[in-house]
């Protein structure tokens, strides 16, 4: 037995991993790693099917949390022998366990590959800060976003839309049910746990251009750094269209904004964004700082109007 806790399998996971391995974990009808062996390899065959087990495990628990997370034929394949392909053009899933194939459970219409990815990318946010939410004893705020989430799943038939608001409500939960510092801590950790692009920068640009692929916004401007010595912050102005997610009391949920900042900006850490809305667009002021701790970022007041 390896844990019961999305934390415990996590870490049970990442243990039994190497940063060299021959062999890593695939789902066999899709190409894609899945959550949470993404970017994993191990050593041998065998370990490598213990680690299946402990994630279908792990992908098992998280559906305490969300019911329609995907379900993945999760296999092992020899890393060099792995030919990653897109998901299904209909973004369909198995309905069985992670080991069986069967139907499909959802349909969905248009860019169904961008759709899936979206959906998956959105499943690694809120499973990232339900982990984070365990490691740091705040039970209250995990039991608060599963009692909302199961109130939208009631009425809400679309996967991707679902993914959507499960995290506007995870964004709202967190803003009123913890402090900015406790916030912060959950964000931080939270943003530990998402796997990082080859390639990735630190840059906003490259925080906007990862929205946009995965379609969580359209098209973006983004300034320069403009530093301000007083306080040792440096601050950008970005506007941004087609934002999935929606305002919700007057606020603007941006979790997966803020955690993809988080995780790329090292030391410094976001301490405000200031949001008003332009037309069809929002236009934001971002501020960072390496000398000052990060704030709890994951909704945001809409402002009437830029100051200063």
């Amino acid at each position: 037995m390896f844990g019961t806790t999305l934390v415990e399998i996590r870490n049970h996971i990442e243990e039994l991993a190497t940063d060299d391995g021959s062999y890593v974990i695939v789902c066999g009808r899709t190409g894609e790693q899945p959550v949470p062996t993404t970017g994993l390899t191990f050593e041998d065959r065998t370990t490598a099917e213990n680690a299946v087990r402990a994630a279908t495990q792990y992908r098992s628990a998280l559906r305490r949390y969300d019911p329609r997370v995907p379900y993945y034929d999760l296999i092992v394949s020899q890393s060099d022998d792995v030919r990653m392909v897109s998901a299904r053009p209909n973004g369909t899933w198995d309905t069985k366990t992670e080991q069986e194939r069967g139907p499909p459970v959802f349909e969905i219409e248009g860019d169904g590959g961008q759709q899936t990815e979206r959906i998956e990318f959105c499943h690694r946010v809120a499973s990232s800060v339900f982990e984070a939410l365990s490691d740091t004893g705040h039970r209250a705020v995990e039991t608060a976003v599963m009692d909302a989430y199961f109130e939208l799943a009631e009425t809400t038939s679309s996967p991707d839309e679902l993914c959507l608001r499960l995290l506007e409500s995870m964004a709202t939960e967190l803003h009123y049910r913890l402090e900015s510092s406790e916030q912060a801590a959950v964000l931080a950790r939270a943003s530990e746990r998402l796997p990082s692009r080859p390639g990735a920068d630190g840059s906003v640009e490259a925080t906007l251009d990862e929205m946009q692929r995965l379609g969580l916004i359209g098209s973006y401007t983004c300034s320069q750094w403009s530093p301000n010595p007083e306080d040792g912050t440096k601050s950008v102005e970005i506007t941004f269209g087609e934002y999935a997610l929606s305002e919700r009391e007057g606020r603007l949920p941006v979790l997966p904004v803020i955690l993809d900042l988080y995780r790329r900006r090292g030391a410094s850490k976001p301490v405000s964004l200031h949001v008003t809305r332009e037309g069809d667009e929002w236009h934001g002021r971002l501020a960072v700082s390496a000398e000052s701790k990060g704030v709890g970022l994951a909704s945001v007041p809409i402002h009437s109007k830029m100051t200063g």
